[in-house]
């Protein structure tokens, strides 16, 4: 029974997990880019919730939505002074730009903010429902389910809508994308966006169950890259079930063992998957 209460914790956080790992994923789907600053992003959403909630008391849960609007033009600004300037370069410039964009993100909310632990305190948080035998804590089953219904509309947003399609036209095929009357880079600089944004939304998601700090983001960074790659890079889908499969993978990990061995598990699992597995859940092979 201990277990199955572990299974159920892990896809409570997992489902969060999920939407941080879905915004990775579609960058890298469309770009090719791995995006180093999605932690500090997700930490920016965090500290948006917060002090939206301090000073004009609107709940994190409702206003995930604002968190990621905001976050989505954030986004946008980003790509078109930066980020747009890099592709096409080599890999290595990709990834000074992310990670200089991170650094910049992280040393701002410092001086903003210093390094205090910040915590907003619900009632949701201390409440606690029973699913049958188990029991969970309130905050997290509504972060879980508000997180699904951001996956699942992510989801079908880009299966059946017309900007859904050419994102995914661009991510199939860059170079064929421009004759049939895609616009590549504003298509790139959406999507670029939308990942930002559900790093944005799922920072609001988290703030009530956790505190916030500059360095907050730096382990979801860590977990969303695991979880691509998992899913399969690139595959929206394969974030959604990879995230659900690492929450309930570091659940296991600390009930049998503990806590501090949780991102160990996570290097295992990111490694055994290059191992066994290097295209991923949903990914395919080269040819």
């Amino acid at each position: 029974m201990a277990a199955l209460q572990a299974i159920l914790n892990g896809i409570l956080v997992g489902g969060i997990y999920a939407l941080i790992a879905m915004g990775m994923a579609l960058v890298f789907g469309v770009m090719r880019l791995v995006n180093f600053a999605h932690g500090a992003f997700l930490m920016v959403g965090m500290y948006v919730a917060y002090f939206g909630y301090t000073l004009f008391h609107i709940n994190p849960y409702w206003g995930c939505a604002l968190v990621g609007a905001a976050l989505f033009m954030m986004g946008m600004a980003v790509y078109w002074l930066l980020i747009r300037r890099v592709m096409g370069q080599s890999d290595f410039l990709q990834i000074l730009l992310t990670e200089g964009i991170a650094l910049c993100l992280v040393g701002a909310a410092q001086l903003l903010f210093t390094g205090d632990y910040r915590s907003i305190s619900l009632p949701l948080a201390d409440k606690t429902a029973n699913l049958g035998p188990l029991n969970f804590n309130v905050a997290y089953g509504v972060s879980f389910v508000i997180a699904v219904l951001g996956v699942t509309s992510m989801y079908l947003y880009m299966k059946y809508t017309e900007m859904g399609r050419a994102i995914r036209g661009v991510a199939q095929n860059p170079g064929v994308a421009p004759l049939m009357g895609i616009r590549v880079r504003w298509i790139s600089g959406i999507s670029f966006a939308f990942g930002v944004a559900c790093a944005g939304g799922a920072g609001a998601l988290l703030l009530p169950v956790f505190y916030v700090n500059p360095t907050i983001g730096s382990p979801y960074n860590l977990k969303s890259f695991v979880i691509v790659v998992l899913g399969g890079m690139g595959s929206v889908e394969g974030a959604a079930l990879g995230g659900l499969i690492l929450g309930v993978t570091e659940g296991l990990t600390a009930y049998y063992w503990s806590d501090s061995y949780t991102q160990v598990v996570d290097f295992v699992l990111f490694l055994a998957v290059l191992l066994l597995r290097p295209q991923g859940l949903f990914g395919k092979k080269a040819p």
